[in-house]
């Protein structure tokens, strides 16, 4: 199904228990090995030291049960750990022995989940230099002393020895779309897989149609780190083993949305032990965002843990992040400004008639590929928050005459002209800050990109930090090019995206579990009627965007918080993360 390179082990050897060393040890093991002495002159009752014995016997046995009960309730657990740094290493306790060892992986290499998370570079200090606006602008949010915590009931490591060894029933998943969108399928298929308590054969990734990426999951993830992270969870397999070729299992394309672990039983469990292979296509977004805890935290560890680049892309999107950060801090800009975004969502372009024409005439001859709401207008999507920011709305001046000339510039009477920037700038950004720009090749080129340039001059892409020929594996290969912009994305000091798709939910989740990296997310819905409103001053604009803004900057957001349909990827508290013991629930 799909091919994979062997990559050098990175997980480190876990401590043996020191339990074993108390049973060596134990007077136990002493009186099972003494050869019995017979003395038939000892009276009816015990001497004191035989009563002596026989408690020490007792009170030793009890302290062991605990023991061995503590060291099993420890199996596959990530602590919440000391305190972080600026750099969360996100490391167990220096007395910790905890690994993803379990019932059915004692021949297995046993790995550290604590150390298999991908972790950004660390988040820059403020300067003394910075203005009062900047150094708030650059400041990491409060974490709250959260840290990831994968702590897996008994039940669930109980049924994983079974399931951990599965060898007849396998669960084959097709995943489709951009790099973020399979990401959420894999996490869903090996979620799918434990349901159905079946193997998993690595996902394959569907060429796109619209990209033409014909990457196998090979070319993007790490297949071996993802089998060795998941061998306590899910048996993963390369490939359908040949007692299984001869199924022949039909392709379930149909899925409802928000369906139960129940649903997915009832439906899929007769076909699965009849044929012994179930194929599944179509998943993205079925699953129920509501899941039992224990499954919840199985899609953070997939999420987090298992779902690693390939080396090569790891090494140079690594390579990238380290040329951003040793210039100083920076800002990662995700714009979804392609043409594939624009023909789906319904929105104008903002950079003129003849654009938007091409648009139409592509969304009229396809019409299926027009995703949400079909009966609102251009009009309502924007009002409603539902349009990625456009050209025009990269960037507003906080002069009338800008303003006035940008309005002329809007063809189809946007008011929006200035979002990116003036919110940027409200925030306290200055006007030398670097800024990452992720993402593809923006319809209209670089006239989509002409506004941002002009407010914010050191704009830089992947293109521009690599070297030669260093780009020239991926020519062709969007998935990979989006890791690369995934990578450098973690370890900015800032995060903001134009849409609140896969990629910005991803990298929402993955700073917070990380340590709460920043991240600005756009209310645009409330942020509209400000930006079309030209009478308020632009001290008057900061102020009102500052206080908007303050709550969504990358604090802990409970994913229970407000509606039960948040994705735990993307709001990894409580489910997947628990306050440190030592912090104080509340701020002095």
């Amino acid at each position: 199904m799909a091919r994979h390179r062997n990559i050098k082990n990175s997980f480190i050897t876990v401590i043996p228990s020191p339990l074993f060393t108390l049973f060596r040890v134990s007077p136990l093991t002493s009186l099972l090995n003494k050869t019995p002495r017979s003395d038939r002159s000892c009276s009816s009752f015990p001497p004191r030291s035989s009563l002596f014995m026989i408690f020490l016997l007792i009170l030793v046995s009890f302290l062991g049960l605990s023991l061995l009960r503590l060291v099993f309730v420890s199996q596959n657990l990530v602590p919440c750990p000391c305190p972080l740094t600026s750099f969360p290493t996100l490391l167990p306790p220096p007395n910790s022995h905890l690994s993803l060892a379990s019932l059915s992986t004692k021949n297995q290499e046993p790995v550290v989940l604590s150390r298999s998370a991908t972790v950004p570079l660390p988040a820059h200090a403020v300067s003394r230099n910075m203005t009062k606006e900047e150094a708030e602008f650059w400041a990491q949010p409060d974490g709250e002393g959260y840290r990831p915590c994968l702590d897996f009931s008994i039940l669930y490591r109980k049924a994983s020895a079974k399931i951990s060894k599965e060898k007849h029933r396998f669960l084959v998943v097709v995943v489709s779309g951009g790099l973020n969108q399979q990401k959420n399928q894999i996490v869903d298929a090996v979620v799918i897989a434990r349901i159905l308590e079946a193997a998993l054969v690595v996902p394959v990734l569907e060429i796109n149609q619209i990209w033409k990426d014909e990457s196998e999951f090979s070319d993007i993830f790490d297949v071996d780190h993802f089998k060795r992270t998941l061998q306590a969870d899910v048996r993963v397999v390369s490939s359908l083993p040949s007692t299984h070729l001869s199924s022949k299992p039909t392709i379930n394309t149909r899925m409802p949305l928000n369906v139960s672990p129940l649903w997915i039983r009832t439906k899929f469990l007769t076909e699965l032990n009849k044929e012994g292979v179930l194929i599944l296509k179509g998943i993205d977004s079925k699953l129920s965002k509501n899941l039992p805890l224990d499954l919840q935290k199985l899609r953070c560890k997939v999420a987090f843990h298992a779902l690693r680049f390939a080396a090569p892309i790891q090494e140079l999107g690594d390579r990238f992040a380290r040329r951003m950060w040793i210039e100083g801090p920076y800002i990662a800009l995700h714009l979804r400004l392609e043409k594939d975004v624009w023909v789906r969502t319904g929105c104008l372009t903002g950079l003129g008639p003849e654009y938007d024409d091409i648009i139409r005439k592509i969304r009229e001859s396809r019409p299926r590929l027009l995703t949400g709401r079909l009966n609102m207008t251009y009009t309502q999507r924007r009002l409603a928050g539902l349009c990625p920011l456009n050209a025009l709305e990269v960037a507003r001046f906080s002069d009338s005459a800008s303003w006035e000339i940008s309005l002329l510039e809007c063809d189809l009477g946007h008011y929006l002209i200035s979002f990116y920037c003036r919110l940027l700038k409200a925030l306290g950004a200055p006007r030398t800050a670097r800024v990452y720009r992720a993402g593809g090749e923006p319809f209209g080129g670089a006239k989509a990109l002409q506004a941002l340039v002009g407010e914010f001059p050191n704009v830089v892409t992947k293109e521009m930090l690599a070297r030669e020929g260093e780009l020239s594996p991926y020519v062709n290969r969007p998935s990979a090019m989006a890791a690369l912009d995934y990578i450098v994305s973690l370890s900015s000091d800032v995060f903001l995206p134009s849409h609140g798709g896969n990629m910005g939910r991803a990298m929402q989740g993955h700073r917070a579990y990380v340590g709460h990296r920043k991240f600005v997310k756009p209310d645009k819905r409330e942020m509209i009627p400000f930006f079309g409103d030209a009478s308020i001053s632009e001290a008057e604009f900061r102020s009102i965007m500052r206080k908007l803004h303050s709550r969504y900057q990358g604090q802990p957001e409970k994913r229970t918080n407000k509606r039960s349909t948040r994705d735990v990827i993307a709001y990894p508290v409580p489910e997947c993360m628990c306050r440190h013991s030592n912090r104080p629930l509340l701020r002095s």
